[in-house]
């Protein structure tokens, strides 16, 4: 296929960044619109990368202990209500069940936007002592929130997420669960998606309904508008209180437990697709790319056959996923096809190439092609261009987020950067929150997270007053 033919089904990345990020959506088949308002079909394309993300993240939660179960869909309307803060912040979004069949129910349900009184009304049951302590619980699930405005991945009414639900005898204890959280998620951005990411608090304004505190992990996208990365919650007693869940401690006294809970969800594919990807379509970090090569014959004949097969072997006993496209399609259609993905390395085997000895590799983040003897170690090095492509794309996503992140001193400063190149902005903040609801007035900037860095200035950037917080602010998705 002609590629420039093919790049017209991609709308130019700065010339509509909306426009271009539903076509990579549709073209690289991640997801498609339903005929339910404000859902989505996951494609194959799309589940692939989120059961990947499932894998590793899981492997993770594993080796500290947390185990996977599954809470009910539905949550009756009383329980809910018995923690004010979560009633009040999710109400917007709750989505009630008023009948079965042709009966009205005898109480309304909500279809779970979170399962905090889910997990509290069974800890309530089933904790006694402080022996049956700490509980390191976690659920893959669907969640449903009614919301206004949406786009797939990024903002859908029903959509995939892990919930992580933890309770312990102490303070300390749980505090230490919401910070190894969230190094889990920062980790897990970097290391494994290549996106930069920075950790910090919430604001009081910002943090989760019912939170004591929220942590944070925040990502800037390609064109400076931030996506919020994974949260962590420390309950403290609030919700063990709301929910009468009480233990036996060591002194044989009754006390409340301490909670929190974590999440992240199908979002991060988004982010992927708002990092990494450009004009010709999607692009895969290779230790996220469900398909980490593909393998292209160029021609027929049994020299081909048995070279591309040799090469799946070596690289499949290698561990490294990979497939041979077989299909009718011309060439030209697969290099497209593997470009459009986001295969991260593909390799051309070709008859005449196979005469003179060599093999042609090309590397889907710089599109440039790597040619080298057919004879070598194929193995060691598409091992060694993964990891080069994996740091490198780490390294241009990190530039492009430095290069978009500003410090301001007052709100002129915040409204110039904000009607010129939207991006993070450092900029000190005195804690009021009349204040925080005065930047929202310029294009709706929010405090993505407060920072533990050295304060730029000791004034307000609003008011001018004495500063307590260094923060960082941004647009939204």
């Amino acid at each position: 296929m002609d590629e420039k033919k093919e790049n017209k089904l991609i709308t130019s990345r700065d010339k509509d960044f909306a426009k271009w990020y539903t076509d990579i959506v549709r073209v690289a088949r991640l997801a498609d619109y339903s005929s339910v308002k404000g859902c989505i079909v996951i494609e194959p394309n799309g589940y692939a990368i989120w059961e990947k993300m499932q894998a590793i993240l899981d492997k993770e939660f594993k080796k500290l202990g947390h185990v996977n179960c599954q809470m009910p869909l539905l949550i009756p309307e009383n329980l809910l209500k018995k923690e004010t803060d979560l009633v009040e912040g999710f109400a917007p979004e709750v989505a009630w069940v008023t009948k079965g069949g042709e009966k009205n129910l005898e109480e309304n349900l909500c279809i779970r936007p979170t399962s905090e009184t889910l997990f509290c009304d069974y800890y309530k049951t089933h904790i006694k002592s402080h022996r049956d302590l700490p509980k390191l619980y976690n659920q893959w699930c669907n969640v449903l929130r009614w919301e206004k405005e949406t786009r797939p991945f990024l903002r859908s009414r029903e959509f995939l997420w892990q919930e992580g639900h933890t309770i312990h005898k102490t303070e300390e204890e749980a505090k230490q669960e919401t910070d190894k959280m969230m190094e889990v998620y920062h980790w897990f951005h970097n290391e494994v998606l290549a996106i930069p990411s920075i950790r910090g608090r919430k604001t009081e304004k910002e943090k989760f309904a019912g939170a004591e505190y929220t942590l944070t992990n925040e990502a800037l996208m390609y064109n400076g508008v931030a996506l919020q990365s994974g949260t962590s919650h420390y309950f403290g007693q609030k919700f063990s209180k709301a929910y009468d869940v009480k233990f036996t401690n060591k002194d044989n006294k009754d006390e409340y437990a301490y909670q929190t809970s974590w999440g992240t969800t199908t979002r991060m594919i988004g982010a992927l697709i708002m990092v990494h990807s450009d004009d010709y379509g999607l692009v895969l970090p290779p230790r996220i790319a469900p398909k980490q090569v593909a393998i292209i014959p160029i021609g027929n004949g049994e020299e081909v056959d048995n070279k591309t097969k040799e090469i799946e072997d070596a690289l499949i006993k290698a561990e490294i996923s990979t497939y041979i496209d077989n299909s009718d399609k011309s060439p030209g259609f697969k290099f497209a096809d593997t470009e459009v993905n986001g295969i991260p390395l593909r390799i051309e085997v070709g008859k005449r190439d196979l005469q003179d000895k060599k093999i042609t590799i090309a590397r889907r983040d710089t599109r440039e092609k790597i040619v080298v003897e057919s004879n070598c170690d194929i193995a060691s090095v598409v091992e060694k261009l993964l990891e080069i492509m994996q740091n490198d794309m780490y390294n241009k996503a990190l530039k492009r987020r430095d290069e978009l992140t500003f410090t301001a001193h007052n709100l002129d400063e915040v409204e110039k950067i904000l009607s010129t190149q939207p991006g993070f902005i450092k900029a000190m903040w005195c804690g009021k929150l009349s204040c925080e609801e005065k930047m929202k007035e310029i294009r709706g900037c929010k405090s993505r997270c407060i920072i533990e860095e050295e304060h730029i200035d000791g004034k307000c950037v609003v008011c001018g007053e004495k500063a307590k917080e260094l923060v960082i602010w941004g647009l939204q998705y």
